[in-house]
């Protein structure tokens, strides 16, 4: 009999599998009762014991304990569809440890208990499954967490039978946690400490996972899945193999929505609550989203829809003042754009919270419903839009008279006027206030006493509980591992590191702008991760524009100033560039302005994972005509190619270059250079004319490496050259190296279609691939696979992508091998 994971011979049967599908059902139980999820329709399985082996687990995974006296909502029951024997490839259904089941196609790990999935990464259907991983510890003073300790890994159901004091120990306790982990992990800490409550009285008021928490950006996340099951392997975070730093649904079924780029999750949390009305399926919906994601013009989009279809979906805007990557630098003492200041001020937020709990109270909102309903009968309809917007204006003359500055009243208005109901500002620390208003919220849309989405409006403080972020000016927005542990007397200083390529990079366009006034520098809210930052501390807010997070207004915003005769140097990572792409195509590379797009994080990026990774930036740019790109293979040639780019003044031009230390052991120009576009450079010239490598930006060095080690080993002598552009690309360095040599391999840290495509369509049009007349070069491309490439140190994705110098060697061979080149056994053996 086949193992699981084996794939079954065609001539052998398969049993037909059932696949569960949900439906709406009522459940009628009685308070503190099992609430099962039972499938209906038994009679019609075809096969009874394939149907009771997967039905038994699902029993088993499904049963919930409630509060007694909580009131019971309607649960889901489970409806069976036959599938395919295709659709069963090996990997389980139901986790062999805790009974739950799959819904995931590609995890590994089981969501819920941590243990791997029979029949993937070699775990076998009858060898014992570990369990998950107790706690490790980290650098702060061990504390009790006997409420963390009580919920296990088991999710969130027995948050929802504490008391509010109780749920006030709890914060603390996930508020060590996180601190602990961390300090093991390294990563981003303020934005999590500063939702710990929030997270906590969520779980609490709503049915997680079935009502869905949309966390927008999701760096905020490690309070969530403490609570959600994943509190053994909190110490993985962002660790190869480990929890991703960001919300990922293959993860965990808590994680409704996977994020990492901003301002996506009032528009998913839209989409999750229009699926349950379509369906018919209750529950909520809710979106937690920063001051900082909401400048993006996506969430206006999202609110302008969810307010105009009346969606009853919830908006949290978690406002902490902290707008940019740092927020306050330099000569900057405001948060940048106008909707912050709307935004600011915390004055009587404790009278500001017993108003809101009794504006979404039950009362108050049947109160407003008779009222409204009665103006409807009894006036004609322009006085009756009128009273109804009575309510609005009263609520706002109550909040904004007595507490000037509070950032509610009129300021809410904004948010009226969009559809929704807007509540607060209340305090996002205070656990009541949470709890009520929470409760009410949830209540009101139960109720149908509120037909509308909610706005509440939570006022926090980045870093929240631990003082050394309270006085940190980025409130520890991310921190290094053992950021906690003072370092001692004894303690050996470290070796001084090369400077990051960021910094090579801020400090030359500083001396670019002291060469010519009309240089300036934009950021969408990454001063700091830019180097921008570097720039505006040399010539201020006057030549420096945060725009906040708004990519495509960034990069149109740059487009106008080049019309205008300055010279924007526009930085944003290549991932987020992925934002602006038809402002990039339409506003930019159409119009042909002179916009400089500096493409920080290209290729992979490390702990931040797949959602981070500059990928794309080569084939999604080199496609646009009148685009010129580049890309540095080191931070000398990072310093000329931003002069290059400062002289290039008639048409877009993009530079990328890699995260991380530069190498620390070039000589700097004194001077920087001109860089001829459309010109590359010859590294190491081969001598026997049978291999040259072709590589463009950071994996110059592992070209270097291997062809090294293919003369000392191999004996083969091997030409390698840096395109230094994609376009123009050198044509002439490409047909030489295709005359010169029998095999020709281009390298590049970006997915497929981008710098080989280039080279292989200069290939055809030059005849060198016809083999008329002559043998024809033989080529071969290395990129990134088609494929995500998950969290994990640098040098271990690239080994996973088959990037490095050992794997451009096993490439070299095997083309020279296809092409009938023998190496020199004696030397290889």
């Amino acid at each position: 009999m086949a193992a699981l994971g084996e794939v079954l011979p065609g001539s052998v049967a398969r049993p037909e599998i059932s696949k569960w599908t949900v439906h709406p059902a009522a459940v009628t139980l009685a308070p503190g009762d099992d609430a099962v999820r039972r499938p209906v329709g038994a009679s019609s399985f075809t096969n009874l014991k394939t149907g009771l082996a997967i039905a038994v687990p699902l029993a088993a995974a499904a049963v919930r304990k409630r509060p007694q006296g909580r009131k019971v909502r309607p649960m889901l029951a489970m409806t069976k569809t036959s599938v395919s024997n295709d659709t069963v490839k090996g990997a389980a259904k139901v986790c062999a440890e805790c009974g739950y089941v799959f819904v995931e196609d590609d995890a590994l790990f089981c969501p819920k208990c941590g243990t791997p999935r029979t029949g993937t990464l070699g775990v076998g259907s009858k060898k014992a499954a570990p369990k998950a991983e107790e706690p490790k510890k980290g650098y702060f003073p061990p504390q009790p967490t006997p409420l963390l300790d009580s919920l296990g890994d088991e999710g969130t159901q027995r948050i929802r039978s504490m008391s509010v004091p109780e749920l006030k120990q709890l914060a603390d306790e996930v508020r060590w946690q996180v601190l602990d982990a961390v300090s093991v992990t390294g990563g981003h800490l303020g934005a999590g400490l500063g939702v710990v409550e929030l997270t906590v009285a969520l779980h609490h008021v709503f049915d997680t996972p079935r009502d869905e928490i949309c966390w927008d950006v999701a760096h905020q996340c490690q309070p969530h899945k403490v609570l959600t099951g994943r509190r053994s392997r909190i110490y993985t975070l962002r660790q190869g193999g480990g929890l991703s730093g960001f919300a990922k649904r293959k993860e965990s079924i808590y994680d409704a929505f996977g994020a990492g780029h901003s301002s996506t999750s009032i528009s998913a949390a839209v989409g999750f609550q229009t699926a349950k009305d379509r369906l018919g399926r209750s529950g909520h919906s809710i979106a937690v989203i920063g001051d900082g994601a909401i400048t993006g013009g996506m969430a206006w989009e999202a609110m302008n829809h969810a307010g105009g279809m009346g969606s009853k979906m919830v908006v949290i805007l978690n406002d902490n003042g902290q707008v940019s990557l740092p927020t306050f630098y330099n000569k900057v003492k405001q948060p940048v754009g106008a909707l912050s200041e709307t935004l600011a001020g915390t004055q009587g937020l404790s009278i500001q919270g017993d108003i809101a709990k009794f504006e979404t109270s039950s009362a108050f909102q049947n109160a407003r419903q008779f009222a409204k309903n009665a103006t409807k009968q009894l006036l004609p309809g322009q006085l009756s839009a009128a009273a109804a917007k009575l309510d609005e204006y009263t609520r706002d003359f109550v909040k904004t008279v007595p507490f000037r500055g509070s950032g509610s009243g009129s300021k809410g208005e904004l948010f009226e006027q969009l559809g929704f109901y807007y509540v607060g500002p209340i305090d996002g620390h205070d656990m009541d206030t949470l709890v009520e208003v929470l409760t009410n919220i949830r209540k009101d849309h139960e109720d149908g006493t509120l037909q509308k989405p909610v706005f509440l409006h939570i006022k926090t403080k980045k870093g929240n509980g631990y003082e050394p972020a309270q006085k940190a000016s980025d409130k520890l927005h991310a921190v290094q591992p053992k950021f906690n542990v003072p370092k001692g007397a004894s303690d050996k200083p470290p070796a001084p590191k090369p400077p990051p390529f960021t910094k090579i990079f801020g400090d030359a366009l500083v001396r670019e702008g002291e060469r010519d006034d009309k240089v300036v520098a934009i950021t969408a809210a990454m001063p700091g991760g830019t180097g921008i930052g570097i720039f505006e501390k040399r010539f201020g807010p006057e030549r420096t524009f945060d725009v906040g997070i708004a990519e495509q207004h960034a990069v149109t915003f740059a487009a106008g100033m080049a019309a205008g005769g300055l010279k924007p140097f526009c930085a944003i990572y290549s991932t987020f560039l992925q934002r602006g792409y038809d402002q990039l195509v339409h506003d930019v590379a159409l119009q042909k302005l002179p916009v400089r797009f500096i493409l920080d994080r290209a290729g992979l990026v490390g702990a931040d994972g797949a959602t981070h990774s500059g990928c794309f930036d080569l084939s999604y740019m080199g496609c646009i005509p009148d685009m010129m790109i580049c890309a540095s293979a080191d931070e000398a040639e990072l310093v000329n190619m931003i002069h290059t780019l400062a002289k290039i003044d008639d048409q877009p031009t993009a530079l990328r270059f890699p995260r991380g230390s530069c190498y620390g052991d070039l000589v700097m120009p004194a001077e920087p250079r001109f860089l001829e576009p459309g010109r590359g450079r010859i590294c190491r010239e081969g001598r026997d004319g049978k291999l040259a490598i072709l590589s463009i930006g950071g994996r110059l060095r592992e070209c270097l490496k291997a062809a090294d080690e293919l003369e000392e080993k191999y004996g083969v002598s091997v030409t390698v050259a840096d395109a230094r552009w994609m376009k123009p690309l050198d044509t002439n360095l490409v047909g030489r190296l295709a005359e010169d040599h029998r095999a020709l391999i281009t390298i590049e840290e970006n997915a497929i279609g981008g710098f080989s495509a280039q080279v292989q369509q200069a290939l055809l049009e030059g005849g060198y691939l016809d083999g008329l007349g002559k043998t024809p070069v033989a080529l071969r491309s290395m990129v990134l696979p088609d494929r995500w490439i998950d969290h994990n140190d640098p040098q271990l994705q690239y080994d996973d992508a088959k990037l490095n110098a050992q794997h451009i060697l096993q490439k070299a061979l095997a083309l020279l091998s296809r092409v009938g080149v023998k190496v020199d056994a004696k030397l290889a053996g």
